[in-house]
């Protein structure tokens, strides 16, 4: 019912243009000569001018729009803002100022608050990716307008484009991936794009988006959402470039951005996959990748005014670099890339610290969410091996963990002897000066905890639903 409501308010808004193509239609009685194509033309022309129109902004503050956004805003969750409202208290202020917040949008007079700045580490651990947290009130609005935004937007996008758009993962990218590789195109021209969400020029994007849009009062409030300061350290900033990560409208205008790119690719016939940011070219040669890597990457700088990270950007044997996590090796086949093994490790860890005192249960049900997520979007690589050796260490760093958590010879030997070890054996590791991790590999520890305990524990086992996943 919704994604007709939605169809039937796109339909709305050029109905009258498309209505007089449609009367003549009807009135000449049937296709003549030249008509089909001038009904075609003119409705392509109303399709355009549907968005050209000056009440948008009504759209976008309509009850049910809004109703829509705060779902999916309390769906995402999140940190409160600046001003320390969480999504719930939204809720209750808005039953009674709602009227006034839409009088104020529609009227222009809405003033965006500061998004509060929060860093967090790089996946790579080189550096720290600052985020912008709008106040809720300003993440409702914006998921409004994304609403509204998207479907005039998305289905122009270009189909080699993944990220960020409804029905559309990054799956389907890796799989196009393999393909071209698959094809014979197995160099990759992977254009590294620095700090791009740092770096968008408001200008170029304003620009773009007045060509599509031609309510200037959602024009206005969509620029004061790219101007809005940073507080940091008590201190509010300006911005004068880049689109705030973190915010819902934010994956929809890096889109709009790069889709210059998109086109611009599709026009030269090359072959290529864009999540966000993360673009790879795929061509046959090493010669003919380095000269799309100088005539793309100048295009990138002089036409959209951003800047390629020179350092990182590369033209390579696919296998020797990676896209979304995978590396994409000879024949299309997708692999884990060993960086990600890396960060999963980093992230069991964590979980397994030995000084956390608490139990092992809860241990290994926060390990399980772990695994699940992971293994779900690394379901597609062909490294069977790698879970198999994966679930081995993740045992034996659970080992340890519950061998600390005896806390004294007694306790141990009381566990082992339990668990069918005999005596002889049970007092020797409990009594040995090894240390955790090497103790957590006697025989007598790997049969007292062996696989059967750690299913009746409910532990996640990757290489076993693996196989479940792929079969």
């Amino acid at each position: 019912m919704e994604r007709q409501q939605q169809i039937a308010y796109q339909l709305d808004l050029f109905a009258e243009q498309k209505g007089n193509a449609i009367d003549h239609f009807q009135m000449s009685g049937g296709v003549s000569e030249g008509l089909e194509e001038e009904v075609l033309q003119v409705t392509e022309a109303s399709k355009h001018e549907r968005a050209l129109t000056d009440d948008l902004m009504q759209h976008v503050c309509s009850s049910d729009n809004i109703r829509k956004a705060y779902k999916q805003v309390k769906q995402n969750d999140g940190s409160p803002g600046v001003d320390g409202q969480d999504i719930r208290s939204f809720g209750e202020w808005y039953i009674t100022n709602g009227e006034y917040l839409r009088k104020h949008l529609l009227t222009g007079k809405y003033k965006p608050d500061p998004v509060k700045s929060v860093e967090i580490p790089k996946p790579d651990g080189k550096g720290k990716r600052q985020l912008g947290i709008p106040t809720v009130r300003d993440r409702v609005i914006q998921q409004a307008i994304y609403q509204v935004l998207n479907l005039l937007f998305d289905g122009e996008f270009s189909q080699s484009s993944y990220g960020f758009r409804e029905g559309r993962n990054a799956h389907q990218g890796l799989k196009k991936s393999s393909e071209y590789i698959k094809g014979g195109r197995g160099i990759v021209v992977d254009i590294d794009l620095e700090k791009f969400f740092d770096r968008v020029n408001h200008d170029r994007l304003m620009h773009r988006l007045s060509q599509t849009v031609g309510d200037k009062v959602l024009l206005g409030l969509i620029r004061k959402y790219l101007q809005s300061g940073i507080l940091t350290g008590g201190l509010v900033s300006q911005r004068t470039e880049g689109t705030p990560q973190g915010s819902p409208l934010s994956p929809l205008l890096s889109n709009i951005v790069l889709d210059e790119l998109d086109k611009e690719l599709e026009k030269r016939g090359h072959q290529f996959c864009r999540y966000a940011d993360d673009c790879n070219i795929y061509v046959r040669t090493q010669k003919s990748g380095e000269r799309v890597m100088q005539s793309i990457g100048k295009f990138i700088e002089e036409r959209l005014k951003l800047k390629i990270n020179r350092e990182k950007s590369k033209v390579i044997p696919s296998g020797e670099t990676k896209f979304l996590g995978y590396r994409i090796v000879k024949d299309g086949i997708l692999t884990i890339s060993p960086i990600n093994i890396n960060r999963l490790k980093d992230k069991v860890r964590k979980i397994t610290q030995r000084n956390r005192g608490v139990s092992l249960e809860r241990v290994i049900s926060e390990l399980n969410c772990v695994l699940r997520g992971w293994l779900q979007y690394f379901r597609h690589s062909k490294w069977r091996g790698v879970l198999l050796e994966l679930d081995g260490w993740i045992r034996r760093k659970l080992r340890c963990y519950k061998l600390k958590l005896c806390k004294n010879v007694y306790t141990i030997k009381l566990f082992l002897s339990r668990q069918g070890i005999n005596e002889t054996q049970a007092w020797n590791v409990a009594k040995s000066g090894k240390g955790w991790w090497r103790l957590s590999k006697a025989p007598p520890v790997s049969i007292a905890m062996n696989l059967k305990w750690f299913h009746n524990l409910g532990l996640f086992c990757l290489a076993l639903n693996y196989d479940k996943l792929n079969n």
